[in-house]
Formats: structure tokens, C-alpha cells, sequence
């Protein structure tokens, strides 16, 4: 399948990269002695180019942004034709006018000073005989250089952003190649600020969010300061923005990098097929991700958690882990319950919930109400819901989350052999999440290879079932006959061919312990 690209625009034309001021400090400039003699305040006024003109109605060749300079030979001695001049340059915003001193005015004429500080437009003397030719050649080529130096980056940013887009990459990768043109912090939010994504030098990005909130509600104001914004949306609809934070090259060009930037971001999301809240889902799944693994010490990850818009002072941090729970309907139902919260899948089949409280509220008796609201809305009555204890640091968060994520992974395979309480907890898997802590030791792993020996082949599946259900059942033979559709002396003769092939007696407290502890590691190892 070809993609037509033409999402790229045309390369706009872009403002100038030079002021009256950065004119007026050029070297060859500077030799002319220039002074200021009116609109000293207007002096960062953008230049777009240099018109030498004697022509007393010059306003009428002028489209706006021109600094022109001229000897005023024509003016001479007619106050009301200097007056026009200065009023005709105003009504054409010719962005200063530069006033060779000689034999037309060998003192700046009082006039055309008056009438241009009224205007407030900048004028200047060149108190030395100067070349207007060189300050013309001096400012075009500048002029020139910038312009072209702002479009190859342009284009050079277009097509190293679409291979990346053309080659399938991720969001992470096409930020990481914008920030590294940008050479600062860069930040995709959505329309409330909320930060979705960042790319950037780690330390650089965390000084950023760390003060986010301050920039967040600055985020509608004007830019300044480097911090360029380019807003994200398509077909009529804005969802987001990103954020070029303390660009240190000139504003065109870093206006142009955060426009190419958006409408690669835009396209990115287009053809990839993303869904209103795919980034949202990519934030919150990249910092559970990061404060589950503990890679990245959790005091790291708190910028990020606040710019991500989870209430993180004073508040009381439940981590839950739900089992094959529905991602939509999780945040759905945080929504609906006025939870504030993050919601990640993890992997094979886990989803993990952050809650985070008000010191004041009830942290149990809030899980144990989403739980079962929760189990309500799925029409799932055996969904696994599990929780570590509340938390009130944030250093704590990892731990908990982990814990969450183990005492559902203990429950995984034996849910319905289990009377589970609406939310589970450690002290509800027992010897079973115990046992699954300890899976991957090879004593442990040994020691359940030797004590099934004579069951773990295929010809044993049926018996290591029937033996599974019988020891989960507290050794109920009439429990374990109906679980499995047999009669009575049907199951007497499998148990009598387990404790052959084991050479164990399982009416033996201690060895059906042996063999229970047994099993469980296997079926932890094998999940």
C-alpha cells in the first residue's frame, strides 16, 4: 500500500531571525555611529528586509517589515514632506528608518523626530558618513542564511520524522528525534494539560515537570522564553498539544520545528488508527510499567505522576492489580466512582490500578466498593480483584504494586477452588503465594519435580488433575467425585493409582502436605 504524504505542508514563509536592535549592533553598523533618536521602545521590532530609498512617497513600495534608509535629500527644508515620510512609513509598519546624516541634514532633523516617536517607530542617525550598499549587503545575507538554515532544518526534520512514521515507530522514537533537533525538553499534553508523553535529556525533562503545574497554568498564555507550543489536532478536532520547553535557537525556527513536530504527531496518529485515548493509555501504562519493574527509583517517577495529573500530596496510594479485567471498563468505572486514578495493563492478562485518596477517606471500604461494582459491570462474579496494603509515601508505591500484582498471580489458576473475598489480599493466598514466591529457586523446583515424579508425564495428566482438586478440596473425596463426574469407587481406584505411582499414602497428613506443597510450585512454575 502507498501512503501519500501530503499532510506536509509548503514550507511557510518565515518572520525574520534579526531585530532593529540586532541590526543596529552589527559590526559594519556600528561604524556608521549610530544613535537612536525616536522609538527607542519599539527597537525589537522584527526586520524582514533592508530598502534604500529617496522617494518622498517610498510608504506606497513597502508591504510592512522593511527598515529603510535613505539621506533625506528630497526632504530637505519641506517640514510637512518630512512629516508625510514618517507617516507614510508607519501606515506601511516598515519596521525603522534609518537617516544618514550629510549635506540634507547635518543635524538629526527635529521634525522627523518628533513625527516618528509620535508613531512610535524607530529612527536612527549614522552620525559618520556609511555605505548604504554594505549594510544592505550585510543584513540580506543574514537574512538569506537564517531563511535558509530554518528551511533545511525543516526539511531535514520532515524526512528523518517520516521514515520514522512510513517505518511503523512508536510515538517515543519520533519525540526523541524532535527533541533531539529542538536540543531541549519536549511535551505532548492533552487538551487539559495533562502531560502524555516527554522526550528530552532525563534531568532537563524532570525540571520541567517538576514545576509543571506552574507551566500548565501558563499553558494558554503567550510564548516566551524559548517555550514554543504547536496544537494537535484534524478534521476540526483539537486534542492535545506539544510543547518545545526553553528552546534556545531563534522563535521562526523553533516555531517551524514544533509545527513540523505536531503535523508529524497528527499523521503518526492517523495512519497508526489510535483511538481518542491511546496516548492517555501509553502514559499511565509507561509509569506503572516503570514503578512496577523499580528501574527507576520512585521519587524519579513523582514529576511525572503529578504532570500526568494523579493527585500525589497528602494522599493515601491504594495498588490494585485486576485479573483479566476489561481496560475501558476500568477507567470507566473510576470515572463513574469519582475515583482519581491510573489505570495500565501489564503483562499476561493484569491490569494495574493506582488509586489515589484523600487522607480522610476510607482506603478499604473504597476497594472493596470498587471491587464489587466492578464485578457488577463485567457480569464477572469471579474476577479476580487484588490489593496491597494502602499506602501513604510514594517510595512505598513499588512495593505495593508488586505485592498486588503477586497475590493475583497466586490465584490465577485455582479461582474456582477458592471462596476468594472481593478484594484479595496476601494474607488470603497462604502457602499458595508463598510457594509462587519461591518458584523460580531450584531447590524448590527440584524438590516438585522429585515428589510428582510418577505423575508428570502425559499418561498422568487425568491423575495430577484429579490429585489438583482432591488436595484443593481439604481432601473431600465426595467434593472431588462430583467436581470430576465420577462415581465414588471410580475415584478411590485413581487415588489408589496416585499413591502407587508417588509412593505416598495421602490419608497421611504430612505426605499429602509434602505432595500439596508440590503440586502448588508446579503449577506456579507452569503459569
Amino acid at each position: 500500500m502507498t501512503i501519500a504524504l501530503e499532510p506536509w505542508g509548503p514550507v511557510e514563509p518565515l518572520e525574520p531571525a534579526l531585530s532593529v536592535r540586532q541590526v543596529l549592533s552589527l559590526e559594519r553598523v556600528l561604524a556608521g555611529e549610530p544613535e537612536v533618536v525616536a522609538g527607542a521602545s519599539q527597537l525589537d521590532r522584527p526586520v524582514r528586509w533592508v530598502h534604500v530609498a529617496e522617494a518622498a512617497d517610498v510608504g506606497v513600495m513597502l508591504s510592512g517589515g522593511e527598515m529603510v534608509l535613505t539621506t533625506g535629500v528630497l526632504l530637505a527644508g519641506d517640514d510637512n514632506a518630512q512629516t508625510e515620510y514618517i507617516r507614510s512609513l508607519h501606515r506601511a509598519e516598515a519596521a525603522a528608518v534609518v537617516l544618514g546624516l550629510g549635506r540634507a541634514f547635518p543635524t538629526p532633523p527635529d521634525v522627523m523626530r518628533r513625527a516618528a516617536e509620535r508613531c512610535g517607530l524607530p529612527m536612527v542617525v549614522l552620525h559618520r558618513p556609511f555605505p548604504f550598499a554594505e549594510l544592505t549587503e550585510e543584513v540580506q545575507s543574514r537574512l538569506v542564511r537564517r531563511k535558509f538554515a530554518a528551511v533545511s532544518l525543516s526539511e531535514a526534520v520532515r524526512t528523518a520524522l517520516t521514515a520514522l512514521i512510513t517505518a511503523g515507530a512508536p510515538l517515543q522514537l519520533l519525540l526523541d528525534e524532535i527533541a533531539q533537533h529542538a536540543a531541549c525538553p519536549v511535551v505532548v499534553t492533552n487538551l487539559a494539560h495533562r502531560v502524555l508523553a516527554t522526550a528530552g535529556e532525563r534531568s532537563a525533562v524532570d525540571d520541567v515537570l517538576r514545576d509543571w503545574e506552574r507551566i500548565a497554568r501558563q499553558a494558554g498564555g503567550s510564548e516566551g522564553d524559548g517555550w514554543i507550543r504547536a496544537e494537535l489536532g484534524g478534521r476540526g478536532e483539537r486534542w492535545g498539544q506539544i510543547m518545545l520547553c526553553g528552546h534556545r535557537g531563534d522563535t521562526a525556527g523553533g516555531r517551524l520545528l514544533a509545527d513540523r513536530a505536531a503535523e508529524a504527531l497528527v499523521l503518526h496518529r492517523m495512519l497508526g488508527g489510535a483511538s481518542a485515548h491511546t496516548w492517555e493509555e501509553q502514559s499511565a501504562q509507561s509509569l506503572l510499567t516503570d514503578l512496577v519493574s523499580g528501574v527507576v527509583p520512585a521519587r524519579h517517577l513523582l514529576p511525572r505522576a503529578r504532570a500526568a495529573g494523579l493527585p500525589v500530596n497528602r494522599r493515601t496510594f491504594v495498588p490494585l492489580v485486576v485479573r483479566d479485567g476489561d481496560l475501558a471498563r476500568l477507567e470507566r468505572l473510576l470515572r463513574l466512582l469519582g475515583l482519581p486514578g491510573l489505570v495500565a495493563e501489564l503483562a499476561d492478562g493484569a491490569t494495574a490500578v493506582l488509586l489515589s485518596l484523600a487522607r480522610d477517606q476510607d482506603a478499604e471500604a473504597l476497594a472493596v466498593h470498587f471491587a464489587a461494582r466492578l464485578r457488577t459491570e463485567s457480569g464477572q462474579p469471579r474476577t479476580v480483584v487484588a490489593a496491597a496494603a494502602p499506602r501513604t509515601e510514594w517510595d512505598e508505591v513499588p512495593a505495593g504494586l508488586r505485592e498486588a500484582q503477586h497475590v493475583a498471580d497466586a490465584v490465577a489458576d485455582s479461582t474456582a477452588a477458592l471462596d476468594l473475598p472481593a478484594v484479595v489480599r496476601l494474607k488470603d493466598v497462604h502457602l499458595r503465594g508463598l510457594v509462587r514466591l519461591l518458584r523460580d529457586d531450584p531447590h524448590v523446583q527440584s524438590f516438585a519435580e522429585r515428589e510428582l515424579d510418577g505423575l508428570l508425564c502425559a499418561a498422568g495428566d487425568d491423575l495430577l488433575a484429579v490429585l489438583r482438586t482432591y488436595l484443593a478440596t481439604g481432601r473431600n473425596k465426595s467434593r472431588t467425585a462430583q467436581l470430576h463426574h465420577v462415581s465414588r469407587p471410580a475415584l478411590y481406584r485413581r487415588l489408589e493409582a496416585i499413591e502407587g505411582r508417588l509412593g505416598v499414602d495421602l490419608d497421611d497428613f504430612e505426605q499429602a502436605a509434602s505432595v500439596h506443597i508440590a503440586l502448588l510450585a508446579h503449577d506456579a512454575q507452569q503459569s
